[in-house]
């Protein structure tokens, strides 16, 4: 089992808001093998509380254009790990000094990374 296009299409929507808002290292992972809660794990850091609240303001506004609104928000309070759960995306906005702490990427190295298609 793969992530489904819907899926790829939200992370990318997503990552391209992110970055359109300075996120950095955004890479997302297809954990739909792994998990049965959800095709696509999203993450991306900023290096103040400011910027991932940012970032998050600008995932939320983009999807909501789309009228997708997330099922769960965590984390938005303390600005340092924001989690967006829009069921098929998990979206992980996290300040970099939690990002290496957590390791996210680490934690699911055996997942495939999508193609996000951001311009370098």
């Amino acid at each position: 089992m793969t992530a489904t296009e819907s899926s790829l299409t939200l992370a990318r929507t997503a990552a391209h808001a992110a970055s359109e808002k300075l996120a950095e290292d955004v890479i997302a992972l297809d954990v739909s093998e792994q998990l049965a809660i959800t095709d696509i794990f999203l993450i991306a850091s900023a290096s103040s509380e400011r910027q991932v609240n940012a970032i998050v303001d600008g995932i939320e506004e983009e999807l909501l254009k789309q009228d997708l609104r997330p099922v769960r928000r965590e984390g938005r309070s303390e600005g340092r790990w924001v989690l967006l759960d829009y069921v098929e995306v998990v979206i992980h906005v996290q300040h970099e000094e939690d990002r290496v702490f957590y390791a996210l990427e680490r934690l699911w190295k055996d997942c495939p990374v999508v193609d996000l298609q951001l311009d370098a």
